[in-house]
């Protein structure tokens, strides 16, 4: 991946940093010669960011030629309207909050060089501020207000903004920044794209193990990508990437989500996209659909405030209650009697205008159907867990029991299992899906589509080997091929 940094005059960079260029805003912009390049991350440092002069047209043409523009004309955008640049959310207050608190004064500057600041106290602001405003060179403002700090206005600056005393810094952080995102040795002569796998080292239950990830690394690499694992605080990065993959698992009300909106708003292929995300992380929306389309499922009733008392006599006891936004068997509960029914109701209704009852159903199994692109890939029995009736016992004192599970080819499996696994998979997309069912007395019955499913080595890879991680990352590298030309 060529690295250009494109400037105004040549004044306006004189750092010196191995393997990447400085080109004039109008050499880029005039010669024919750029439009034919390929894999080419541009740097907009050009002096002036307003609407349609050479900063903007840098950054609105790198984007046409398939190049990688930072900042991207998106963000150039949200510069210039204050209200987006004061309409933090709750994670950015808290973390300007914290940081900021310890001060005497009422304003406060932060300059942040990609993505650093001087002092470390302040990285992890400006990390965050970067993220979201992804631009090599920022300078952002505070003010303390009654309600406490909030950030009154950020934008980028030329390199002539920079006090000599921070010039050095500039320079360290520079060097850092590029030689982070270089490919590795032995890659950038095979790599055709660059791919994302957004990791979470802390995550309790990740989806995939680190065998797996390391295999979804190899397979990606002998496609053509060069595969990166990145982290939850590095959302500012996806500018530098081709396709995103979402290894973490994924709700609404989370970073995960906001990471697929900025990958598909950046023009990048994703998986999960954002509309998967949002269909198959809500029960209640899963359980309608699925209805409406006249998918074989358990007895199910939506629950609210005023029909509470319907639940018990429409689907018996015992009943199970879930949480709309439940994964993992957490917030999925069992009750067994009248008084309980009402107790967890009411508890759940505190969190949710809705809440998902279903008929219970105990099977030895559960089937798991994964699929991408509407193709079966793999199918997996996921045995209860020891004395459970589900596959995950998540007790009390926090220690987690897990049923055994083994895996089948396509074939082997029941072929009406796999007909309905790709019905239902259907009514939500194309994406890499995990399609739970149940089978009792011959009768087939879908409990939910998964996105991000789980894809552990040693357990779902069972049957297909190294060719399930191939599968799914040919197929992102078709996408992204296909939208290359304009075909997506």
């Amino acid at each position: 991946m060529q690295q250009l940094i494109v400037v105004s005059r040549p004044e306006d960079w004189p750092l010196s940093i191995e393997g990447v260029e400085r080109v004039l805003a109008r050499d880029y912009l005039t010669d024919p010669a750029w439009s034919e390049r390929r894999a080419v991350r541009v740097y907009n440092l050009c002096r002036s960011y307003g609407y349609q002069a050479n900063c903007y047209y840098v950054s609105l043409l790198a984007a046409a030629r398939g190049h990688k523009p930072l900042p991207s004309v998106a963000t150039l955008q949200d510069f210039r309207v204050p209200a987006i640049v004061r309409l933090t959310g709750a994670e950015l207050a808290r973390q300007i909050e914290s940081s900021l608190k310890p001060l005497q004064s009422d304003e406060f500057t932060l300059s942040i060089y990609f993505g650093r600041n001087l002092a470390r106290r302040y990285d992890r602001l400006s990390r965050a501020l970067f993220n979201l405003f992804p631009a090599p060179l920022l300078r952002a403002r505070f003010e303390r207000l009654a309600e406490g700090w909030g950030l009154r206005r950020i934008g980028p600056i030329s390199f002539e903004d920079i006090p000599e005393t921070h010039l050095e810094f500039v320079g360290e952080a520079a060097r850092m920044y590029f030689s982070g995102k270089r490919p590795r040795a032995g890659r950038a002569k095979t790599a055709r794209f660059d791919l994302a796998m957004l990791v979470n080292p802390d995550e309790a239950h990740p989806p995939s193990n680190e065998r797996a990830l390391k295999r979804f690394e190899r397979a990606g690499e002998s496609v053509g990508f060069h595969v990166e694992r990145i982290r939850p605080d590095e959302i500012g990065r996806l500018a530098e990437f081709d396709a995103l993959f979402i290894r973490e698992t994924t709700a609404v009300n989370h970073h995960t989500y906001r990471f697929a909106r900025r990958a598909a708003a950046e023009g990048l292929v994703v998986i999960d996209d954002p509309d998967s995300i949002l269909k198959c992380t809500n029960k209640v929306y899963l359980a309608e659909l699925l209805q409406r389309h006249g998918i074989a499922a358990p007895k199910t009733l939506l629950v609210h405030r005023d029909n509470t008392g319907e639940v018990e006599n429409r689907l018996g006891l015992p009943v199970v209650l879930k949480q709309p936004d439940s994964a993992f068997s957490l917030g999925v509960v069992k009750v067994e009697t009248a008084e309980m029914l009402k107790r967890t109701l009411r508890e759940m209704l505190r969190n949710s205008e809705l809440v998902v009852a279903q008929e219970f159903l105990p099977t030895a199994f559960d089937w798991r159907v994964g699929l991408i692109d509407g193709r079966p890939l793999y199918v997996c029995r996921y045995h209860m867990a020891r004395g459970h009736w589900q596959i995950y016992n998540h007790d009390d004192a926090g220690d987690d029991d897990e049923g055994l599970a083994d895996t089948l080819s396509v074939g082997e499996a029941p072929e009406a299992v796999v007909d309905m696994a790709v019905r239902a998979a259907g009514l939500i997309g194309k994406g890499l899906y995990g399609v739970d069912l149940k089978e009792i007395d011959g009768r087939v019955m879908v409990i939910e589509v998964n996105d991000n499913p789980s894809i552990d080595a040693g357990c779902e890879d069972s049957v297909l080997k190294d060719a399930l991680y191939r599968e799914i990352m040919g197929v992102m590298l078709k996408r992204v091929t296909a939208r290359k030309l304009g075909n997506a």
